[in-house]
């Protein structure tokens, strides 16, 4: 099977068709394959090999001006901003309620900071990982020349409470599962921040997180595109090959972008009921389970278990809090290269139900609840077999 990868990346035009077919089978780790196949997969990276160094040194450049100004120079003003008292004009002061004043972004900005602070804190937490110091700290921030303020001392001196922007939507089940897997450490201060100069990974996460937000006021940041990010960053971060490891933040950045493009309506409330919004995709759930199962789709719906229950988070978050990690990443193989972009993602839901149909059948409400806020089986390949015979029976 490697071959068979190497010799589709090896042709100076990849062919998209068959790398689409060789990924949908899952890809082997082995020489850094995935991260690249990902990164063509998810339109970072074009089909021409020849046209592959000058993108990315473009892109990676890019990110690095994001950096400087979203994060170092909002930084270095506020820094300079408390030296002296001229610099603290009358137009422009921390209590002026103008929108455009600098000060009135830095405070907005800090409340979506806190936010994406807490949920970072907290990916995988049955990993070390995230907590772990990254091979390859940013330097730009990192400088110990800098005097200026990192998003690690905003968080550190904001005494803003930030409100919780819990995006319950669904006002059954937090968007987070209650599984004991994924129980989550007590509180912040279990986690050490490293001394000077190291970082964590989950600490790059936020940057990423942060950026993606100011570059994308419409939607910013909503509780969730933690747990997209994750999986796509610890892909990137842990590459065999030092070279692409190395820019694992900007390669993870551009790719979450692509990403976000395409399921960004799940995450924007007032798309919910459009056809593009997640109730439509919910709603599609079981319009193929009863093609599939008409008899599951009939017992679910006496039972009157809404898709919202728990299909909402098996979509929104393309099962990444459903699966330990390995499998997940081994999900969105799949995922990622099915050329009608996710309607795959529907047959894997109705294949979690169909696999759970007896126990469904058999199940109470509230035991049925149970079993689909926290899915017993946990055979990702049985799934995804499942998935495809699905499709193949259409």
């Amino acid at each position: 099977r490697i071959a068979d990868f190497q010799e589709v990346l090896g042709e100076p035009t990849v062919a998209l068709a068959k790398l689409r077919e060789l990924c949908f089978s899952g890809i082997p780790f082995d020489g850094g394959l995935r991260c690249l196949c990902w990164k063509i997969l998810l339109n970072y990276l074009p089909l021409e090999k020849a046209l592959w160094s000058s993108l990315l040194k473009k892109q990676r450049d890019l990110y690095s001006q994001f950096l400087k100004e979203m994060i170092i120079q909002p930084g270095i003003a506020k820094a300079n901003l408390g030296v002296s008292r001229e610099d603290v004009t009358l137009e422009d002061h921390p209590l002026n309620p103008n929108p455009d004043s600098r000060w009135n972004t830095y405070f907005k900005d800090n409340e979506v900071l806190l936010q994406i602070d807490k949920d970072v804190r907290r990916l995988y937490p049955d990993m070390a990982f995230f907590q772990r110091p990254t091979d390859y700290p940013c330097l730009l921030i990192l400088d110990p020349q800098n005097e200026f303020e990192t998003l690690r001392k905003r968080v550190e001196q904001t005494t803003l409470k930030s409100q919780t922007v819990a995006r319950n939507r669904s006002g059954v089940t937090n968007v987070r599962s209650s599984s004991p897997l994924k129980s989550t450490p007590n509180s912040l201060s279990e986690y050490e921040v490293l001394p000077n100069g190291c970082e964590a990974h989950w600490e790059v996460v936020e940057r990423i997180l942060f950026i993606y937000a100011k570059l994308n006021p419409g939607i910013a940041y909503v509780q969730g595109m933690n747990e997209i990010v994750g999986p796509l960053y610890y892909t990137f971060a842990t590459d065999p090959n030092s070279e692409w490891k190395e820019h694992a933040e900007a390669d993870t950045f551009f790719c979450f972008t692509n990403l976000m493009a395409e399921i960004r309506d799940n995450f924007i409330k007032s798309l919910d009921d459009s056809q593009c919004g997640i109730t439509y995709k919910m709603e599609k759930v079981y319009s193929t389970l009863k093609e599939k199962d008409v008899e599951l789709y009939l017992k679910l719906q006496e039972q009157n278990i809404k898709p919202q229950f728990f299909a909402f988070r098996w979509l929104t978050l393309l099962l990444s809090q459903e699966f330990l990690l390995p499998d997940v990443i081994r999900i969105w193989d799949s995922l990622f290269a099915d050329d009608k972009r996710f309607d795959f993602l529907l047959l894997v839901c109705c294949a979690m139900l169909t696999l759970i149909r007896d126990q469904l059948l058999e199940g109470d409400f509230t035991l049925n609840m149970r079993l689909l806020q926290d899915y017993p089986i946990s055979d990702v390949h049985l799934i995804l077999k499942k998935a495809k015979e699905l499709q193949d029976s259409k």
